[in-house]
């Protein structure tokens, strides 16, 4: 039953057809600045980030006067008013949380929801318009800021993703409405440097491709954001430095795997009575955070100990990279927004073989861009974190990559990209 009423939704979705033809009738205003996040369900990545710039820059402009240097110069202002930045989202708890700590945002099905999709010019998201709403969007300008420095292909580069590779007629029948409704050749991407450009223009179809980097950054390499955290991201961030204080010695291991299918083999690698004991002698405190997609949540949640703790996984990642002293990842980007942290990386590649055999190729030698120790093994893993907390040996490598993946970036990345979004709607 559950698989029928999901097809009939997926399928449904094409009744919307004539919205979307008539959403282009509406006059936008340009100073209506949308934004959302993974299909709607999550506050996070670069739109949180970008948003919460915004807001906070509109909010500076209100509480000064018109002739004040803060207001000619605040970048987020168009024709002498302030762009009014709106959360879009398909989570009700998300938009009361925004709404008590004091910024506009509405639920996606919502009067106020729907009239602000059909007004608003631009369009700001990590995944695809509808994580604020495709059906709304006709005559947005759309800026895909994604949600990741791939290593690993994507989208049209990604051989595996039968939405864009279907191997046969059935395969592409069935997955009309999806591509119907992902990213578009007119729509902006954004990328963190000259280097990747061309690699999203080939995974994106579209040589609208910005190189101005993300405004995530701006969360831990600049001040100029002030976050907020969702009460389950509190009680995390409450638990971590209630584990910490315990004992001045304790160290934070943020561990970060990327989705994939073979991700179960960490169980037939990790002994968790060993790692236990080894993470107890140590005073490493281990925090994980799967990723929105893993289908091993509750696996891991089972693994909670006084050392180890299971971080939701629809929480930003970001929060907790100011509390952390290494990383232990496998594949995932995050590795290399934390160049940024300018902190030591583990590379737990347990099912490397595998996963580039059934799940993804990548676009550049493992080897050479992962600027730390690589181990698949529990007793390496346990050995590297044990040196790498001792001394760091990857600094020079991890700068260099930095220095290639993303260009210099000498203020918070957030102004420059309202300055550019602000010089294509004119």
């Amino acid at each position: 039953m559950k698989k029928i009423l999901e097809g009939i939704k997926y399928w449904g979705q094409l009744l919307l057809l004539p919205i979307y033809w008539f959403s282009f009738l509406f006059p936008r205003n340009k100073r209506i600045w949308l934004f959302g996040s993974t299909f709607g369900r999550r506050f996070a990545d670069n739109p949180r980030y970008f948003y919460l710039y915004v807001s906070q820059m509109t909010k500076k402009s209100a509480s000064t006067t018109a002739t004040d240097n803060m207001t000619e110069n605040n970048p987020c202002m168009i024709e002498g008013k302030p762009i009014r930045p709106i959360w879009i989202s398909h989570n009700k708890e998300i938009v009361e949380f925004l709404n008590e700590n004091g910024y506009e945002a509405y639920y996606n099905h919502s009067i106020k929801g729907i009239w602000y999709c059909l007004r608003g010019k631009v369009y700001c998201f990590d995944n695809y318009s509808k994580d604020i709403s495709f059906w709304l969007s006709g005559g947005a300008i759309k800026f895909n800021m994604w949600h990741g420095i791939p290593l690993k292909k994507i989208q049209e580069d990604n051989i595996f993703d039968k939405v864009r590779h279907p191997k046969n007629a059935w395969e592409r029948f069935r997955s009309f409405p999806r591509r119907l409704s992902d990213e578009k050749p007119s729509h902006y991407v954004l990328t963190t440097s000259k280097f990747m450009k061309p690699i999203f223009e080939s995974a994106f179809q579209t040589k609208k491709v910005s190189t101005i980097g993300y405004p995530r950054i701006d969360a831990f390499a600049f001040s100029e954001i002030k976050n907020i955290y969702t009460k389950t991201e509190q009680q995390s961030l409450d638990k971590i430095q209630g584990l910490l204080k315990q004992n001045l010695d304790s160290k934070m291991i943020y561990y970060m795997p990327t989705f994939r299918d073979s991700e179960i083999e960490f169980f037939d690698v990790v002994n968790l009575k060993k790692f236990n004991l080894f993470l107890e002698k140590n005073h490493y405190i281990f925090c994980i955070k799967l990723h929105p997609k893993s289908k091993l949540r509750k696996r891991f949640q089972e693994m909670e100990s006084n050392h180890i703790v299971n971080i939701d996984a629809d929480t930003d990642p970001y929060v907790f990279i100011p509390l952390s002293d290494v990383l232990v990842t496998d594949y995932s980007s995050i590795y290399f927004d934390y160049l940024f942290a300018k902190k030591p990386m583990v590379f737990f590649n347990y099912d490397l073989e595998h996963y580039l055999k059934d799940s993804r190729e990548m676009y550049f030698n493992y080897e050479d861009y992962t600027p730390g120790v690589k181990v698949g093994t529990q007793e390496e893993l346990q050995q590297a974190l044990d040196d790498v907390l001792e001394e760091d040996a990857f600094e020079v490598q991890r700068r260099r990559l930095q220095e290639k993946i993303y260009d210099e970036i000498e203020a918070a990345i957030s102004g420059s990209l309202v300055s550019e979004i602000k010089g294509v709607i004119g």
